[in-house]
């Protein structure tokens, strides 16, 4: 988070041209604004986690743009509030909850139509799938057809031994589930972040078809999404981070985003949203229940459009067409 500000030539390179004044505000619980002394005292009860939510985080923002405006005697200036994925839904979000503060705001891929049954469960996934489908028609077909290939070979004797031994899995696998999950945010982390790009991953598995087989092609698309290693943490995607505990409470509380995979054309298994399974989990961890109709309750979602248009203009909603989250936008 400390650095992240670095790589946003945007607003560095266009801050000069303006005479305007970056401002980069941490949110609450995230990064080193961390209350109570410690993550783990932070996270540690209902009580000392109930105030790490989105509108307590909005109105942090609200107070320090207020102090800041005072401090450099700027109180004519107008302030535009920008952010991408979660940030720019809190963007667009601040743009409505406090207009006197923000003249305007920049969400960048900012789903806030993914709640409450606005968007299809199926959209992220659905674009993921679209992303490699248009990279290449056989690269779709191959990632298609391993979803079968990788459960046929788990079912034999010693099938997850061999499965483990033919991705180079660090530690050997106890369900295929652990691979199958592994490969979705491989898919899924190359379409959302570009990082590496798609055709990256199927200039690989494409390659690979007249030396090997299916799930040959497949672990060659690995190899070109995590680079050449010994072996590969099968865990990596799962490992707890500051910001992973901290997103994983705030989509238990109250960032409910009911995201599945469930359309025959998709290139993953399916997997539609559980919200009785997702209550159970969110219940066993932290002994809350999900509101999953807060989100348009407190900021708006249903007929966005007018209500955007009656209480709050200038917000420019930006997104890639390759973006998953853009079924969400």
């Amino acid at each position: 988070m400390d650095d992240a500000i670095y790589y946003i030539g945007f607003l560095r390179d266009k801050a000069p041209h303006f005479n305007a004044l970056n401002v980069y505000i941490e949110h609450r619980y995230y990064g080193k604004s961390i209350p109570f002394g410690s993550s783990e005292e932070a996270m540690r009860n209902a009580s000392t986690r109930g105030y790490f939510n989105s509108a307590q985080a909005l109105a942090d923002y609200a107070a320090v743009l207020l102090h800041i405006k005072k401090t450099f005697s700027a109180q004519n200036s107008p302030i535009i509030v920008i952010g991408g994925s979660y940030g720019g839904m809190l963007a667009s979000w601040f743009r409505l909850k406090y207009p006197h503060i923000a003249l305007g705001a920049l969400a960048s891929s900012a789903p806030i139509l993914y709640f409450n049954g606005i968007a299809p469960q199926a959209g992220y996934y659905h674009v993921v799938t679209n992303d490699f489908k248009e990279t290449s028609e056989s690269c779709y077909q191959t990632i298609r057809k391993s979803w079968s290939e990788i459960k046929r070979v788990a079912k034999n004797l010693n099938g997850l031994s061999i499965l483990s031994k033919r991705f180079k899995t660090c530690k050997k696998l106890s369900k295929s589930f652990e691979l199958e999950d592994y490969l979705d945010s491989i898919y899924t982390g190359a379409a959302q972040y570009n990082d590496p790009p798609v055709n990256v991953i199927c200039d690989a598995i494409d390659a690979a078809a007249k030396k090997t087989d299916v799930l040959g092609q497949i672990f060659e698309g690995v190899i070109a999404s995590m680079q050449n290693r010994t072996c590969y943490d099968i865990d990596e995607f799962n490992h707890p981070t500051q910001s992973g505990l901290g997103w994983r409470w705030q989509t238990c509380s109250e960032i409910v985003m009911p995201i599945g995979h469930d359309r025959s054309d998709s290139m993953f298994l399916p997997a539609p949203f559980d919200m009785k399974e997702y209550v159970n989990k969110c219940s066993n961890l932290y002994g809350v229940l999900p509101q999953p109709h807060w989100v348009t309750t407190y900021y708006g979602g249903q007929d966005l459009k007018l209500v955007l248009y009656k209480f709050a203009s200038n917000i420019i909603f930006s997104n890639g067409l390759r973006d998953p989250y853009s079924s969400g936008g």
